[in-house]
């Protein structure tokens, strides 16, 4: 019986033609981009989602022309990645569809109901935390938030790219191989009071503080809260961040990148003193050998002003929130595979 190969991972950036030259030529490839270049592909082996900022081997960049690219090595067709289009129903089925020993990647559209959905409910699918399962929530530039949708593309349908559903690879791996999830979290809840909401979403308006009645977006402005931290909820240790898109005053509304849930104690998180330092510090102590895939946070990008910048050797997609089994924001998750015969 012959040997299984190794499963292995290339990153790298391209343009549309190299792209196109991989897909017929019936690579596995999970790929991130901006809509524009992603538009009427040809159908294969892959899945997509929408952004245009990226970490590459140079450093942090936004670039709405080229595709950054993770190709599945190492294939067989003993061993074929099975790719999956899911919607806010069948989404619950992820966990039981993955590979009994190997991880998913999965992609879901910032601001969608499946979005929600998954971040509502991931942590209670059926199955899940047997398998790794990690990714990214697509995005836009920043500069159309507001005007174009995130989407995430399906491969085996050609040029189809949707904006209320996702995409999933599930990637078997040999038995001497092993996935693992790592997750870097700057963090912690602070010691400012408690804040609950009444209603699930991805905004937020009436709430309670310390039990009285309030707006979070009068509590923001008066008590001169730094919205580049994050709501976070302590989930028995795990801290879970809801990082703020932005304060709508006219409307005493805030809008969230990830949702909120009603009945959630929450509090604004203490302060990092150095963001970069102590992001790479944490990166540091957390990194390990066999770095596979990796997603960083478009607002660590953006506070980190990790543009020009390199995150060690990590590279990737930098988006709207990252998988970690479950929906996370501001942080960076990353997925290793140990192991094999190399």
């Amino acid at each position: 019986m012959a040997q299984e190969a190794d499963i292995s991972i290339r990153s790298e950036l391209i343009d549309r033609v190299q792209l196109i030259e991989k897909i017929n030529k019936g690579e596995y490839l999970v790929i991130a981009a901006d809509e524009s270049v992603l538009t009427d592909l040809p159908s294969g082996n892959w899945i997509a989602g929408t952004i245009p900022y990226f970490m590459t081997a140079e450093g942090g960049t936004a670039d709405r022309n080229n595709m950054f690219v993770h190709t599945i090595d190492g294939v067989q067709s003993s061993n074929a990645p099975r790719i999956t289009l899911y919607d806010g129903n069948s989404i619950s089925r992820i966990a039981q569809e993955a590979p009994e020993h190997g991880f998913t990647i999965v992609i879901l559209p910032a601001m969608s109901e499946i979005h929600l959905a998954y971040a509502q409910n991931s942590p209670d699918y059926t199955n899940m935390y047997f398998s790794p399962i990690i990714g990214w929530i697509s995005g836009v530039h920043l500069d159309d938030i507001g005007s174009r949708n995130a989407k995430v593309g399906f491969g085996p349908a050609r040029g189809m790219l949707f904006d209320q559903q996702a995409v999933a690879m599930h990637i078997p791996l040999p038995v001497n191989q092993l996935a693992n999830i790592n997750i870097v979290n700057l963090f912690t809840q602070g010691n400012g009071p408690e804040i609950k909401f009444k209603h699930t979403g991805f905004s937020a308006t009436d709430c309670t503080i310390n039990g009285e009645p309030a707006n979070l977006a009068d509590y923001i402005k008066h008590a001169k809260i730094d919205t580049r931290l994050p709501l976070v909820a302590n989930y028995s240790g795990v801290m879970v961040n809801v990082s703020i898109q932005q304060v709508d005053e006219a409307n005493n509304k805030v809008e969230l990148y990830a949702p909120v849930f009603a009945d959630i104690s929450y509090r604004f998180a203490n302060p990092v003193d150095n963001y970069i330092e102590s992001f790479n510090k944490e990166l540091s102590a957390s990194a390990s050998e066999g770095i596979s895939f990796s997603c960083n946070c478009i607002l660590n990008y953006l506070y980190s002003e990790l543009e020009g910048k390199k995150t060690r050797d990590l590279t990737g997609p930098i988006t709207f929130g990252e998988v970690a089994y479950q929906l996370l924001n501001q942080t960076l998750v990353y997925l290793s595979i140990s192991g094999g015969s190399r």
